[in-house]
């Protein structure tokens, strides 16, 4: 009797099991309807996605200022520049160039009423990738044949240019009595590559931050003078002829930004691409140099010093990544310029469509670049630089700007247009 009930009781069990009662409800054939309860996974995955979408979010928020401002600036700059070449002075295409203007407009702002901080980010994102984004455009505008014929003349240039610079330069410094790692930084920023070389050079030399700040003042401001002045000075200099003239400009200003800003304005005011071209080609020929000028220059300065050898600095740090872009892009070019139909898949109109649509993007770049520029330069750090480093600057300025005219001068008839 027991066993009969135990066996009773244990199939009435098997009906209390909660799994039946959740199939009452169901169709037999018919899939039942997913639980909307979250599992452990899912909900970490949403936070996940969550976390990253406010990353996204914050990134934009805080490159937005900045970008949004230099983009309107060099909107208003070609406004105005369009303006006074047009409505007031009556000519039929300007002649003021909308880089010079953005550019003007970007220092009054930053000198007259300053800057919040909150711009900065998004002004170093215009001065660095868009820049560069510009800069590897420009590739598309040469082929590897016009990239070789400027080499032919740029780099022999680029070489004597730096090496009498660096050599003048330092007989300057020591006239002045400026430190020797200062020196060494102003030296470098005037005959290389402005900015980035003395960032580069810094830690090679073991320099203080107010050494690298007092240099990086220096060639920032007599760049600046340079942007405004040397494209007219080139032009008369060089009685118009354009590739000279972006010779020297790729020689004679310090900084990348500063050298396509100078290129381009030559290039609006006397409508001659080939002065940005060749500017920038002969710019980029200074910015490779320094794969090979900075370990040079820490090697020297520590056996001076009787110190052990240079820092090591790893090759990407020595030689931009835009450089290899500009590089590639002018590939790309020569590819596309080879057959009637470019890489088999477009016709040739869309290919010069697309090569006139790359050259439209490289100029908004560059004039971002150089309103950020504008933004970014504040006139009172002359103030706090010094008379001794401000004549070293300055004298290294000169000095670059002369051995580069004299220079070109001299090798171009040589080598023939």
């Amino acid at each position: 009797m027991d066993s009969q009930f135990h066996s009773a009781s244990d199939s009435l069990e098997s009906y209390y099991d909660p799994r039946l009662a959740a199939s009452l409800n169901s169709m037999e054939g018919v899939p039942d309807w997913p639980s909307v309860a979250e599992t452990e996974e899912e909900r970490r995955r949403r936070a996940t996605l969550q976390h990253r979408a406010h990353q996204v979010f914050q990134w934009v928020g805080t490159l937005l200022p900045g970008v949004t401002l230099a983009a309107l600036l060099a909107i208003a700059g070609r406004e105005i520049a369009r303006w006074l070449g047009v409505d007031v002075l009556r000519f039929e295409k300007t002649p003021i160039s909308e880089i010079t203007v953005a550019t003007l407009l970007g220092l009054t702002i930053r000198n007259a009423i300053g800057l919040p901080q909150v711009y900065e980010s998004g002004l170093r994102v215009c001065l660095r990738w868009i820049l560069r984004g510009g800069i590897v455009l420009l590739g598309l505008r040469l082929s590897v044949v016009e990239l070789s014929n400027i080499s032919m003349i740029g780099v022999p240039l680029v070489a004597i240019c730096i090496i009498a610079t660096l050599l003048l330069v330092t007989v300057i410094n020591r006239l002045l009595g400026v430190p020797r790692r200062l020196g060494s930084l102003i030296a470098v920023g005037t005959s290389i590559c402005g900015v980035s070389a003395i960032v580069a050079t810094g830690p090679v030399i073991e320099a203080e931050e107010d050494e690298v700040s007092y240099a990086v003042a220096c060639v920032t401001i007599f760049g600046m003078i340079a942007l405004f002045c040397y494209p007219l000075l080139a032009h008369f200099a060089f009685a118009g002829d354009a590739v000279q003239a972006g010779l020297f400009l790729g020689t004679s200003i310090h900084d990348t930004a500063q050298v396509a800003g100078a290129g381009r304005m030559y290039e609006q005011q006397y409508a001659a691409p080939v002065a940005l071209t060749t500017a920038t080609v002969t710019k980029l020929f200074r910015n490779v140099s320094m794969a090979l000028v900075i370990p040079l220059i820490g090697v020297f300065y520590h056996r001076a010093n009787r110190r052990g050898g240079a820092k090591r600095r790893k090759l990407f740090d020595l030689v931009p990544l835009f450089v290899i872009g500009f590089l590639l892009m002018t590939v790309v070019r020569s590819i596309g310029d080879l057959g009637s139909r470019p890489f088999g898949v477009l016709e040739a109109e869309q290919w010069s469509q697309l090569l006139a649509a790359a050259n439209v993007a490289s100029g908004w770049c560059l004039a971002m670049a150089m309103t950020a520029v504008g933004l970014g330069t504040a006139l009172k750090k002359l103030a706090h630089v010094g008379w001794q480093p401000f004549a070293a600057g300055l004298s290294a300025a000169l000095s670059v700007g002369v051995i580069s005219f004299a220079l070109i001068k001299t090798l171009s008839p040589l080598l023939g247009p």
